[in-house]
């Protein structure tokens, strides 16, 4: 024969209690979840703006500069903002259509509170008859520098 051991049986208050800690647990990680997500997305929240301890900018604030390599005729645009930038990513690729450059590989990285946008494209023969990459380059430069007075 076996002896049989039993579990202490919990009152209903006691049961009440760990049911209302557990939600609030749910709770905070919901929350927590939120806002990793946000950050994750590039929107700033209220809460989320804090002091940098240099000078006083608010973290993830950051002017959104741009880097444009030409080789051969393929082109490489580094994009680097914060996450609170209002920069538009489908603008660089909309730029790019428009002077006939063909999208190879883009991607999206984010390090800290700085997002990196990279494009590949190929410059086709009617952009490159005509100087195309650096048209584009420039025309790229000055969408970030009008940007950039907001």
């Amino acid at each position: 024969m076996g002896i049989a051991v039993q579990e202490p049986v919990l009152s209903v208050s006691d049961q009440l209690d760990e049911a209302a800690s557990y939600i609030k647990r749910l709770q905070t990680n919901l929350e927590k979840m939120k806002e990793k997500k946000d950050s994750l997305m590039g929107m700033e929240r209220a809460d989320y703006t804090c002091k940098n301890s240099s000078g006083g900018k608010t973290a993830g604030l950051r002017s959104p500069q741009i880097e444009v390599s030409e080789m051969g005729s393929t082109l490489e645009v580094v994009m680097m903002n914060g996450l609170d930038s209002r920069f538009m990513f489908n603008e660089i690729i909309r730029v790019l259509h428009e002077e006939g450059a063909e999208i190879i590989h883009a991607s999206l990285s984010v390090v800290e509170d700085t997002v990196f946008h990279t494009i590949h494209s190929k410059v086709g023969d009617s952009a490159h008859s005509v100087n195309g990459a650096a048209r584009i380059s420039h025309r790229l430069k000055k969408f970030v520098e009008d940007d950039n007075e907001f």
